[in-house]
């Protein structure tokens, strides 16, 4: 037996809503056909979390602002995330839709399409049709299928064949009305042969409940390379659902960087189906919970082609009486000779009260194959502690600096400097120094 969907729409007000945004009659059904889905699918199974008794109905109803006409416009709380980007590649959503666009000059000429997703849809319409939740499925849940069905702004990327982006393409998701939608959808589309660093934040400025429920799917084709960093920097009363998925060709690669630094509630899933051979995936995840926060973050990857190398590392560190859930899991298909899966989730705890549980999981239906899993969980050392105070430094900055030797392998592993700065300045903010 299911619990029932509570659905935060009827059908004939999707459809006004979709016929008033200038949608095309595909994705007015898509919408619709994903509504009805919604009503009968199951919540997701988040494993050892009531996810039921999140905060995970509060929709809200669409409301966007108009568009700005520079990015003074911008609150303090983006102002810091866009520093020089006037002739950059940005987009900005505001709570349903997007309130600033612009791409930098010479790739549009090049064929490069970047614009938020409703804008590209009724554009764009036979591009976005052909990827559109064709990785994040909307029969998987109930979640997955209101997301399809309600989804607003969010982002298309689209890299044409043998072109390269030198620098980041970037978007600021901000969410500041607590009875504003907030469930964007992100599409990324490189072509054979091409390669695109893209960086988005997810940022709230606003007290009130909210809820995050987000998408991101990424096509990465024959040769190409993607880069997604993506920092998540929600407020305590914003629950943040967010499943992340890419799809990659023969010698394609996926590189995620994810920063979860949220105050609320949050369960996030990021997969890769390297579907091609020679396909490859580096997932690099660093994790700070603080409060009475409840975390849940799964890392997958699941290789079909032959000669395809996986690794995904997260470090997690707790604090106060957060609790969080950390899942790797390794799926090496039939077929799938010389697939090289590897796997690393360590969790630093630094209260009595915090709670880590790291999860490594390796299904393996192929012999010729190598896959390997390490997972820790545990306390501050208090040898470390005691041995760093002998030499002059006070607790706190021993302790500090022992968190950052725990997370240091992984930041200084992110090629972006300034991605860098940005998270060691969120991890400082989260610890409280």
């Amino acid at each position: 037996m299911t619990t029932q969907t509570i659905l935060p729409v009827d059908a004939q007000k999707l459809s006004g809503l979709s016929q008033r945004s200038g949608e095309p009659d595909w994705l007015k059904d898509s919408r619709l056909k994903a509504l009805e889905l919604a009503a009968d699918l199951p919540l997701p199974k988040v494993e050892k979390t009531r996810i039921d008794r999140w905060n995970i109905n509060n929709y809200g109803e669409y409301k966007t602002g108009g568009a700005w006409a520079s990015l003074n416009e911008a609150p303090a709380s983006v102002a810091g995330l866009i520093k020089d980007q006037e002739q950059g590649s940005l987009i900005i959503q505001q709570n349903s839709g997007a309130v600033y666009t612009s791409l930098a000059p010479g790739l549009a000429e090049q064929g490069v399409i970047f614009t938020d997703l409703q804008t590209a849809a009724r554009e764009h319409g036979d591009l976005v049709q052909r990827y559109l939740h064709k990785a994040v499925l909307p029969e998987e849940h109930s979640i997955a299928a209101l997301h399809a069905a309600l989804w607003n702004g969010g982002v298309f990327l689209y890299v044409p064949k043998n072109v390269v982006i030198e620098t980041p393409v970037q978007a600021v998701l901000l969410t500041d009305d607590a009875e504003a939608a907030f469930v964007p959808h992100i599409l990324i589309v490189a072509d054979a042969n091409s390669s695109v660093t893209y960086v988005d934040n997810y940022v709230s400025d606003k007290t009130e409940a909210g809820l995050h429920n987000g998408a991101v799917e990424v096509f990465v084709g024959a040769g190409a390379a993607v880069r997604y960093a993506t920092v998540h920097q929600l407020g305590e009363d914003t629950t943040d659902i967010t499943y992340r998925r890419a799809v990659v060709e023969n010698d394609g690669s996926i590189e995620w960087i994810i920063g979860e630094m949220n105050y609320g509630d949050t369960a996030s899933d990021t997969k890769s189906v390297l579907k091609g051979n020679g396909a490859s995936s580096d997932a690099k995840v660093i994790a700070v919970g603080s409060g009475a926060q409840k975390l849940s973050y799964t890392t997958q990857a699941q290789h079909f082609g032959r000669n395809t190398p996986s690794d995904m590392i997260t470090r997690a560190v707790m604090r106060d009486s957060a609790t969080s859930i950390i899942n790797g899991i390794t799926k090496i298909e039939k077929g799938a000779t010389r697939a090289d899966g590897q796997q690393t989730e360590k969790v630093l705890m630094l209260s009595p009260k915090a709670r880590g549980d790291a999860n490594p999981i390796l299904l393996i239906d192929e012999d010729d194959v190598t896959a390997g899993h390490a997972a820790s969980v545990g306390q501050v050392n208090y040898e470390q502690v005691y041995y760093l105070m002998s030499r002059g430094l006070t607790r706190h900055e021993a302790e500090t600096l022992i968190i950052y030797g725990f997370l240091a392998p992984v930041v200084s592993q992110i090629p972006l400097e300034g991605l860098r700065n940005q998270l060691q300045s969120l991890v400082e903010r989260k610890l409280g120094q």
